[in-house]
């Protein structure tokens, strides 16, 4: 469960989105996959944009839910890239729930999804270095 105490992080959501009557199982629940699929774009996304260029996944780490999202949710999906190797990334990704009349957000669920970045012809191809942070 989330600690009360946590916050979104600072940064702005790779994707925003309400949660809708059509992303529902036949219980009137949203999907655990389509909340995965927002953390997937946000996160390829991520990694499109720091490699240049196209990018699949290859492996979702970690991902426990702790919070259900319901109809009329706003989800908001960060994304940050953690590391970088050769041709892959790995990028932490958190997703967060606020209900339509409350400030408040609540962690729903983290992962850390890795990349790979492919050419033309669908191999692998290096990736630059993650950015060297200003002191």
């Amino acid at each position: 469960m989330a600690h009360p105490d946590e916050s979104p992080p600072d940064a702005s959501p790779a994707v925003r989105v309400i949660a809708m009557p059509a992303d529902t199982n036949p219980y009137g629940d949203i999907f655990g996959g389509w909340l995965m699929s927002l953390m997937d774009s946000a996160a390829g996304s991520v990694a499109a944009r720091h490699s240049h260029g196209r990018a699949v996944t290859i492996a979702v780490e970690g991902m426990t839910f702790l919070r259900p999202v319901v109809v009329g949710d706003e989800v908001s999906v960060f994304a940050t890239l953690k590391s970088v190797g050769r041709t892959s990334m790995k990028i932490d990704v958190e997703a967060w729930r606020r209900t339509r009349h409350d400030d408040r957000s609540y962690r729903v669920t983290r992962a850390t999804f890795t990349f790979v970045a492919i050419g033309e012809d669908r191999q692998p191809r290096s990736v630059p270095p993650l950015p060297a942070e200003s002191e």
